[in-house]
């Protein structure tokens, strides 16, 4: 048996915030969704046409209309839905550290980078509005050409 990684779901009570910063963090776009008995929407890396491109789908919690998602995925009280619970992290792999960064920046997104040189890979964490951690996985090799480039 293989695996892979096919989407990550987050409950949130605000999802115009939530889809504000993967669209803008990490370039995701909304696309087709099932009519599911709730509020959500899907935000895809890649085609639209693929539904294995859903990489991130948001739970969208309606505090006036909890039933639908409750039958659906059960209940969940709403103080549970800061942070990540037992869920550390999201890790990804990326490329374009460089740019990546400065468009972090622009965005006023705060990132902490660490650098695991025994595997050879650069890290960026950030903070979605729900408290998930995103850990975006990039080749220390961009690293060190950024360093270069920076000290010439």
């Amino acid at each position: 048996m293989t695996l892979a990684l096919n989407h990550f779901s987050i409950r949130t009570t605000d999802m115009d915030r939530t889809r504000t910063f993967y669209e803008a963090a990490l370039g995701l776009t909304v696309g087709p969704r099932p009519a599911f008995p709730f509020p959500g929407i899907w935000l895809y890396n890649g085609s639209h046409a693929d539904m294995a491109n859903a990489m991130v789908h948001v739970i969208g919690m309606d505090l006036n209309d909890p039933e639908g998602l409750k039958q659906y995925l059960g209940d969940r009280d709403i103080s549970s839905l800061t942070g990540s619970g037992a869920v550390d992290h999201i890790a990804l792999f990326a490329t374009g550290l460089q740019v990546k960064l400065e468009h972090l920046a622009k965005l006023g997104i705060a990132v902490r980078e660490r650098t695991v040189p025994s595997i050879g890979l650069h890290q960026l964490f950030l903070d979605d509005p729900n408290g998930v951690v995103i850990e975006l996985n990039y080749p220390a090799a961009e690293k060190a050409a950024l360093d270069a480039s920076r000290a010439s």
